[in-house]
């Protein structure tokens, strides 16, 4: 079922989680959708992910949705690429620890 997972791009920032959901629902039924948010700041980032109940719905939702308006803006949607591997980061505040004195 990874192919019933949608990358959902070009979002308006007043688009919500519900709003998408509700959008989604007329491809089939959606089992869950999030918009990625901005840590510091709480504010959507421009993408999600919906999570429809099966691929059938899935492939439907690209079909009605893709490259098409909501909220303003065209959608992009298509199936959700699984993360790629990242290293760990070293957070130290922002602040370069290297010697220097």
């Amino acid at each position: 079922m990874d192919n019933a997972k949608l990358y959902v791009g070009n979002l308006s920032y007043g688009t919500t989680e519900q709003t998408l959901t509700d959008h989604f629902s007329q491809a089939g039924a959606v089992a869950s959708a999030t918009i990625i948010k901005d840590k510091m700041t709480g504010r959507s980032k421009g993408f999600g992910f919906v999570q429809m109940s099966s691929e059938a719905d899935a492939q439907k939702a690209i079909e009605m949705f893709h490259e098409k308006d909501f909220d303003g803006r065209p959608l992009t949607v298509n199936v959700a690429r699984p993360m790629a591997e990242r290293p760990p980061r070293r957070d130290n505040g922002g602040y370069d620890s290297g010697n220097r004195w």
